[in-house]
């Protein structure tokens, strides 16, 4: 018999693990060896927030199995056949002699793996922002389970009343969200004019910035940080911005993005992508064929635009393990590209995506329409019902879907999964129409919010309905243009909420065809109602009655992200 195959990973948080615990269920005998240089390993990053929130009371459940087990060497070693080294960090590859050296970082002590097959799954790291008082006391990340350690220690002390959070990526929005829930006044900055601008077009978050500042959540956009100050302890005492200025606070979490590791790849001449991560084949292999990658350090490829994108997400980690620990034994796998689908609950609106979002296609050159929906996620008279606002993406010319966003206080993860599994299979706007949904009201309305948007989709490209966005109609009240706004409701919802404008009339959705003639023929007219569906059926009134430029506001005054009396110009 041969020698036994020799693994070497490099690297033991999340995709790392997952290989190695695959390629040893696939062959008993491999030598399985992982080099972690931290402590920690195979760490739940993602349970982090809920740690700093307290809704995970328990620090080490972070660590452990689901049935209590900590991941440790010991761990790896007994239920695994793993040989694990912690506080070992990899300094080089030879891979004409296929060894990696490394060196413990404890005692100093220098050391050769030999391999096989070596794993690279070395992560990403935090972006630092090179701005001055990013050393002082109360200066955090939220990257590594000490992070958040170190966070909840601060907050039980009871001395944090007001903290600053840098970068409002999803990272940063979950950090604000447990500080929060800790009673502690946020204030928000970032860069970009948005919210979660890598995850939601911008109508989608304005309405999620809405109910932000709703909720006193302080929000500082299109904003720079031009450095932190401390008192003479080497305390934080307040952040200083370009616009806003002096923001006093106690913390500071900075959470502007990571960057993939991959200098030991680069040392090695592996060929690094225009993303700035490795470059993997879909068999997840390096340039070096004995070489396989997965996780924070690679690239991927968007499953819609064929473009190489860097997504760096928990669950494309342990998918790509888990490829990699199949071809590490002789299998045949693949991992073809991601959707960027991700979910978050933040300040109790749940928020999802998938696909392209519209500004992402439109640059990409797809001829974009789409359609901006509010439902309930249950039928109306249930009483656990909860208000959505969903938004497809489409390409009209071929009505294949690109991409999909959803918000709000309703079960929204649902029905992004499911627009994620139409796209990864080619749906089209007719696909999704006809999809099999289940129903029962505790779960659904009988026409699912994800059917009801297709639908709008299909209306607008056959002609029978045209939108207007929440953001359009405001500019063009703003600019003053003649128009109507014409509001469909009943006088009882109509009184207590409403646009604060002379060109708002009121008429009844069953009223409308006995006071058709006290519409204006000879102006645009724009139909209101709380979601849409009045608004739709209003206009096609309007437009059988002979009616030539009428429009929906789309998503209604449940999705309008604004103020309701506007601003002249």
């Amino acid at each position: 018999m041969g020698e036994k195959q020799k693994i070497v990973i490099i690297g033991g948080v999340a995709a790392g693990p997952k290989a190695a615990a695959r390629a040893r269920r696939r062959n008993p005998d491999a030598e399985i060896i992982m080099l972690e240089r931290g402590e920690m390993t195979s760490y739940a990053g993602c349970g982090m927030p809920f740690f700093v929130s307290g809704m995970i009371q328990d620090y080490n459940q972070l660590f452990n199995t689901a049935y209590g087990v900590k991941r440790d060497a010991q761990y790896f070693g007994r239920e695994k056949g793993v040989k694990l080294y912690t506080r070992t960090e990899a300094k080089a590859i030879d891979r004409d002699k296929k060894e990696v050296k490394a060196v413990n970082l404890e005692t100093g002590e220098e050391m050769v793996f030999p391999y096989d097959q070596l794993v690279l799954a070395t992560g990403a790291s935090p972006v630092e922002l090179p701005i001055e008082g990013k050393e002082l006391k109360g200066v955090y990340k939220l990257n590594h389970p000490t992070d958040a350690l170190k966070i909840k220690e601060a907050l039980d002390t009871g001395e944090i009343e007001r903290a600053v959070v840098i970068g409002a990526g999803l990272i940063g929005l979950e950090g604000a969200d447990a500080l929060f829930n800790k009673m502690v006044d946020v204030t928000i900055v970032e860069l970009q004019e948005q919210v979660l601008p890598g995850m939601l077009d911008p109508d989608m978050a304005e309405k999620l910035q809405q109910h932000m500042r709703e909720e006193d959540v302080d929000l500082c956009l299109g904003d720079k940080v031009l450095r932190i100050e401390g008192d003479e302890n080497g305390n934080v005492k307040g952040v200083v911005t370009e616009k806003r200025g002096f923001i006093e606070c106690q913390m500071v979490i900075m959470s502007v993005g990571v960057r993939p590791n991959v200098e030991l790849a680069r040392e090695a001449g592996l060929e690094i992508g225009k993303t700035g991560a490795i470059v993997v084949n879909d068999s997840m292999q390096t340039t070096d064929p004995y070489i396989y990658a997965c996780g924070d350090c690679v690239e991927n490829t968007h499953l819609v635009s064929g473009e190489k994108v860097y997504t760096p997400m928990a669950t494309y980690a342990n998918r790509q393990g888990r490829v990699v620990g199949d071809n590490l034994t002789g299998g045949n796998s693949t991992f073809k590209g991601v959707l960027g689908t991700g979910v978050a609950e933040l300040f109790e609106m749940n928020v999802a995506r998938t696909g392209l979002g519209e500004v992402q296609a439109k640059k990409l050159g797809y001829n974009v329409i789409t359609a901006l929906h509010s439902a309930f996620d249950r039928t109306h008279y249930h009483p656990a019902h909860g208000l959505m606002f969903i938004k497809v993406i489409a390409d009209r010319d071929s009505k294949r879907i690109l991409g999909a966003q959803a918000i709000g206080k309703a079960e929204v993860a649902k029905r992004i999964d499911v627009i994620a599994t139409a796209i990864t299979f080619g749906a089209k706007v007719d696909d999704l129409i006809n999809i099999d949904l289940g129903y029962a009201p505790p779960f659904s309305a009988p026409i699912d919010p994800v059917v009801h948007t297709a639908n709008f989709i299909s209306n607008k490209a056959a002609g029978l309905a045209t939108g207007i966005s929440a953001k359009e109609f405001k500019e063009k009240v703003e600019r003053g243009e003649d128009m109507v706004l014409l509001d469909v409701r009943t006088p009882e919802q109509f009184a207590p909420k409403h646009f604060k404008d002379d060109r708002v009339m009121q008429v009844t959705l069953g009223d409308l065809r006995e006071r058709i003639n006290e519409i204006p023929r000879d102006k645009e007219i724009i139909t209101i109602c709380a979601m849409g569906s009045r608004a739709y059926e209003a206009a096609r009134i309007l437009q059988g009655a002979g009616f030539k430029d009428v429009k929906i506001l789309e998503g209604g005054y449940n999705a309008w992200p604004y103020e309701l009396e506007f601003e002249k110009k």
